[in-house]
């Protein structure tokens, strides 16, 4: 019976992290600052920072059609706040972008002037659980 038992928790506990990974959470780009140029350089770095993002979450980026857009870039083009040679680019606020892969993404403001000033943040994606498994425990002393 205990092995019964056993095997139904560890199914469950699979079932658990796997409905885990695929549903996404949404996040707000800067959170009640939305997407705008910040008062910060590093505001929305550090926001990033703070999060950890699997695949299938969702980014909403926040800002006023016609003031700001977002364009997902290259890595290269991130750095050099290039506006000319973007991936993709959205005008129309609020924009939602769904991480559909592992690895980084970038983000800019391809407004003239925006990307320097700080409007421009990229994105670690990693694939499976939001939080870490907590360690199997040692083995008992005698």
């Amino acid at each position: 019976m205990g092995g019964k038992i056993s095997m139904a928790a560890f199914f469950v506990v699979l079932a658990a992290n796997v409905l885990q990974s695929t549903d996404g959470a949404t996040y707000k780009v800067g959170d009640s600052t939305g997407w705008r140029v910040p008062t910060n350089i590093d505001f929305y770095q550090d926001w990033a920072d703070d999060r950890v993002f699997v695949v299938g979450d969702v980014l909403v980026f926040n800002f006023t059609t016609g003031k700001q857009d977002v364009a997902v870039v290259t890595e290269a083009a991130y750095e050099a706040c290039n506006t000319t040679d973007t991936i993709t680019i959205m005008c129309n606020g609020p924009a939602r972008i769904t991480l559909n892969r592992t690895g980084d993404f970038y983000f800019i403001c391809a407004v003239p002037g925006h990307c320097s000033a700080g409007q421009k943040v990229r994105v670690e994606v990693k694939n499976g659980n939001r939080h870490a498994a907590a360690p199997a425990p040692g083995p008992l002393p005698n």
